[in-house]
């Protein structure tokens, strides 16, 4: 009985329409996928300079070292460094976080919208 009604709420699409929202359906999801594979990239990159300047922390914590900022490389010592980098890690896997959300929601949908329409890839042979 639920299936009836979940079936009379799917609006009718030409087969174009069909197509294309398949085919934004899918860019999307590839496009979340990159981003998210940048930003985790990013978090590992953060991650080892990191382990290398805590370790310069416990030695020498008012060592030089010098960030990129917007562009511009600007010298810094290693105890202002370190909790700058630490909070911008944990941005970065905030929003990994939250795109992973948005992916796992916009693959529902799109499957969701493959069962309903029925659609799957065109195989060009």
């Amino acid at each position: 009985m639920s299936t009836s009604k979940a079936k009379s709420k799917v609006q009718p699409l030409s087969d174009q329409e069909i197509q294309q929202t398949y085919s934004r359906l899918q860019n999307e999801l590839q496009s979340l996928a990159g981003k998210i594979g940048e930003l985790e990239q990013e978090a590992e990159e953060h991650g080892l300079v990191l382990s290398t300047l805590n370790e310069a922390l416990q030695v020498e914590p008012g060592r030089k070292c010098f960030r990129l900022i917007g562009g511009v490389l600007v010298e810094r010592t290693v105890k202002d460094v370190v909790p700058a980098l630490q909070t911008n890690r944990e941005g970065i896997k905030k929003v990994i976080a939250n795109l992973a959300e948005q992916y796992t929601t916009k693959e529902r949908d799109f499957e969701t919208f493959k069962r309903d329409y029925n659609a799957r890839p065109i195989s060009r042979a």
